[in-house]
């Protein structure tokens, strides 16, 4: 495994994509870079440096589910979507997380992923009242560890291993990965939840994103045929993949896109017809990475930018200022 000393981008290579304002005047910037493709895979629209690597953090999520849907484990509906889900926690997603440990009497335990409280507020709450304490099962990464263990128990793979990069299971996730982007990655590292992460650029992580939103069940190869039940998944149950009020299944069940947002600013968006975007905001930050790659969608005209501004408030873009409204972040592209 590498140890990533360098930066995967330069402020120099850079575009401001959104700012922050509040009562007037501008407060915060947000620079990055960004990447449009066509609905047939060819780039429309480049903003910054997309050739810079980043690590996508869990936009991989769904070329590990993939992984793992091509290793044995049969997953549709909520269940595809539950192992691609950045989920926060709520007593249903934690049902659901139950149900596929469930299925090969996998413990808990097992569970590589680290202990925590549900991302969910009202959940979060009822976690502390209970006084359980935090849990790996309520960690927002839980599906996908659970999708892995019943990959390596249908392969009789080692569960205790499951997270090292020289695993079978997580060489089939970077052979998943290379063969939807096209590209080897540069570097691995390990993510927040403890499974390798791999740095590939904007622009490879976008075709292998549209690669799996344009995909369709009824594809004559199996890996595309899982791509097309996974993508499927996401967009039927956008409320798995996120949560109530979240932006990613804000995004999904307002516009039908396939949303995947990932740690440290990185957002992913596949439109109904095709049309993808990738993006790396540069300090981290996701406040306003949802509205860059949705108004990125409208400019290509792949979604309705007037159902895109209504989102203002689902989206967390106002600013208060006591009791009242005083200013918004917004998209500067």
């Amino acid at each position: 495994m590498s140890v990533i000393v360098a930066e995967t981008f330069r402020l120099t290579d850079a575009v401001e994509l959104a700012v922050v304002e509040r009562s007037g005047f501008v407060e915060s910037r947000h620079a990055g870079s960004a990447v449009v493709l066509a609905p047939d895979g060819s780039v429309l629209r480049s903003l910054g440096d997309p050739s810079a690597p980043v690590f996508p953090r869990s936009t991989l999520k769904p070329f590990q589910a993939i992984a793992a849907m091509t290793s044995g484990v049969t997953l549709r509906g909520e269940d595809a979507a539950i192992a691609t889900a950045s989920h926060s926690g709520t007593a249903r997603h934690v049902e659901l997380v139950r149900g596929l440990l469930a299925r090969e009497g996998i413990p808990e335990s097992a569970l590589g992923c680290p202990p925590s409280y549900p991302q969910d507020a009202e959940a979060r709450d009822a976690a502390v009242r209970s006084g359980a304490g935090k849990q790996r099962i309520q960690m927002t990464c839980s599906g996908k560890h659970a999708a892995m263990l019943l990959a390596c128990v249908a392969n009789d793979w080692p569960l205790e291993s499951y997270l090292h990069p020289e695993h079978p299971l997580q060489k089939r996730v970077l052979d998943v990965i290379e063969r939807f982007t096209g590209e080897r990655p540069v570097a691995t590292g390990i993510d927040g939840c403890g499974t390798p992460v791999h740095a590939i650029s904007l622009l490879a992580l976008a075709r292998g994103i549209h690669r799996i939103g344009t995909s369709t069940p009824a594809s004559p190869f199996a890996i595309f045929r899982e791509a097309g039940v996974l993508a499927e998944a996401v967009r039927e149950n956008g409320w798995v993949v996120a949560g109530p009020g979240q932006p990613d299944t804000v995004a999904i069940d307002r516009l039908g896109v396939f949303a995947k947002f990932g740690a440290e600013g990185i957002m992913t968006m596949v439109a109904p017809n095709g049309t993808t975007v990738t993006l790396k905001v540069l300090d981290g930050s996701l406040r306003a990475a949802s509205a860059v790659a949705l108004r990125l969608l409208a400019d290509a005209e792949a979604v309705d930018g007037a159902a895109v501004e209504s989102l203002t408030s689902e989206l967390g873009l106002l600013l208060s200022g006591g009791d009242a409204i005083v200013g918004r972040v917004r998209v500067s592209i």
